[in-house]
């Protein structure tokens, strides 16, 4: 039986017109990598919303991986993220709310560390020349919120679900309208290709 696998992206937020995970998850929807079959959704830049729909989509699809995509623009390489941190902090959310260093869960754990395969995932990507390194801060926004929210929903469900959170650079799209490091739209998806593979 084929494994599921739940891929998630973002709308476009704050002064970023384009977000290519939007496109990424377009893209791969109902598509077959490897062994899984990718369910691919695309989650509000809402602090109050995203994290939510995402365990309402774990609860929906019983996926056997999760990865969660987002935008870092500025970072000039793929860096899946080791660790979420119970805060929300940041600039405004789509939805105009600003939290100043709020728990995400009151009396949730200080933080979680990404169950994916970290250095096999940079090895792959290494292997494909496309540069990449671990990350070790997902920040305060709403990407860090919905890695945090989905590995406090596996802890207290007891899932063995390898989940993570994935940082991408911003496309050349993006970088027309803002000066930044880029990658072109078909180099982030042959990665998350790849980082899916290796999850096989």
């Amino acid at each position: 039986m084929m494994k599921k696998l739940l891929l998630t992206g973002f709308a476009a937020f704050l002064d970023n017109p384009i977000n290519p995970t939007e496109k990424i998850v377009e893209e791969l929807d109902g598509g077959v990598i490897d062994s899984y079959k990718i369910v691919a959704r695309k989650l509000p830049v809402d602090f109050m919303t995203a994290g939510k729909q995402l365990i309402t989509h774990m609860e929906e699809v019983e996926p056997q991986a999760v990865i969660a995509l987002g935008l870092a623009a500025g970072r000039s390489a793929i860096t899946p993220e080791r660790i979420a941190i119970n805060c929300n902090d940041g600039l405004k959310d789509n939805r105009g709310y600003q939290p100043h260093g709020e728990k995400i869960v009151t009396g949730g754990a200080d933080g979680y560390f990404s169950t994916l395969p970290l250095h096999k995932i940079i090895d792959a990507l290494h292997d494909e020349q496309l540069p990449a390194h671990i990350s070790n801060t997902a920040g305060t926004y709403v990407c860090n919120n919905v890695m945090y929210h989905a590995l406090h929903f596996a802890q207290k469900q007891a899932l063995s679900t390898p989940i993570g959170f994935i940082h991408l650079p911003a496309s050349h799209a993006l970088a027309l309208k803002k000066q930044l490091p880029s990658w072109s739209q078909s180099d982030l998806t042959r990665a998350v290709k790849t980082i899916i593979s290796t999850l096989s």
